[in-house]
């Protein structure tokens, strides 16, 4: 692969709250740099929901040499905040593209699903119930959802070209149908399930068979035993407050599975490079509102259901890293094995 890529989260906004409260740009700056050194990355993905912390730790990136995805991440919110949240990270973007940084702009992940006025209903659980609960009428429905996001993205492409001079993606769930003639890459959420694991290999190398490059983002699964077979939905184990939307605990008794989760990206990041996909981001570096909690309750450990190739600790510093905040999980060691070479 051209780009070996981490997905990095900056906090994801969502009703105005922060998925992670303190953004600290030193430990942003080790941890960037952990990702270019220990995991041999070349290419960051920075995602999140503020404008501010995108630019910053984008900037950071580039400063250690690290090709940037500069990701602005719209959740729940109307078509019309999406694009200006859009249009203020592509200014930003183009600054730091400016400086000579190699910077593609990511504009907007999973639109139809994550926000409002593609798909009827409030939240996302609403919006993928009233899409896809009922068989009957689905497909009509799915062309529906096509023909809106379709809309948008023309419209919102062409604003975001004219501030932003750099190559342009979308990271699309595959059922949207985007038309990739807008794009310079193309960038699928492609995540590998039971259900379609015998087809896999298949499909990834059908995309890079199409003349544009391919990026795969978006891929990874939680840390408990079983989660790979269902892994889009391997973070459905969390109960969150109702009030806050906070994550709480999870919903059931769960074994730690990291060889499980290891060996899942290493397989999947084997079959995006043996086909020929241009650049991969694992899908995370790091979820710090899932905090590892081995000592009480297994329902408190939230870690369980993180996607991230960490496990953040709960009020302590771990001893690989001394001053962060979290230890490597197995799949950190599966992911430098394979970006390695």
């Amino acid at each position: 692969m051209r780009a070996k890529g981490m997905s990095y989260d900056t906090g994801f906004v969502r009703d105005g709250h922060n998925s992670l409260p303190h953004f600290d740009p030193e430990l942003v700056r080790r941890e960037l740099t952990i990702i270019r050194d220990d995991l041999h990355c070349t290419a960051v993905q920075i995602v999140g929901g503020d404008p501010q912390r995108l630019e910053l730790a984008a900037r950071l990136a580039a400063e250690l040499g690290l090709e940037v995805w500069f990701s602005p991440y719209p959740l729940d919110l109307s078509a019309d905040e999406a694009l200006a949240l859009f249009l203020d990270c592509a200014e930003r973007a183009e600054r730091l593209r400016a400086t000579g940084a190699e910077v593609v702009f990511v504009s907007g992940v999973e639109l139809s699903i994550m926000n409002r006025g593609f798909v009827v209903g409030d939240r996302i659980d609403d919006r993928l119930g009233n899409l896809l609960a009922d068989p009957v009428g689905r497909a009509e429905r799915i062309a529906e959802v096509r023909s809106r996001l379709d809309r948008f993205l023309r419209t919102a492409v062409a604003a975001i070209r004219e501030r932003f001079h750099g190559k342009v993606t979308y990271a699309a769930i595959p059922f949207e149908g985007v038309d990739w003639e807008l794009f310079d890459f193309v960038t699928l959420e492609l995540i590998r399930s039971a259900e379609v694991a015998d087809q896999f290999r298949a499909a990834v190398r059908e995309l890079v068979a199409q003349p544009s490059p391919v990026a795969i983002t978006g891929f990874g699964t939680a840390t408990w035993r079983g989660a790979g077979d269902v892994a889009p939905r391997s973070m459905e184990i969390i109960e969150y407050d109702e009030a806050t939307g906070e994550p709480v605990r999870l919903n059931g008794r769960y074994q730690r599975d990291e060889a499980g989760q290891a060996a899942y990206l290493s397989e999947l990041l084997e079959i995006f490079d043996s086909e020929g996909v241009d650049s991969a981001f694992v899908h995370l570096f790091a979820l710090y509102n899932l905090p590892h909690r081995p000592d009480g309750d297994p329902a408190d450990d939230l870690d369980l259901a993180s996607l991230g190739i960490v496990k953040v600790l709960d009020g302590r510093d771990g001893d690989t890293y001394p001053g962060l905040p979290w230890e490597p999980k197995a799949a950190f060691a599966a992911v430098a094995d394979r970006y390695r070479d």
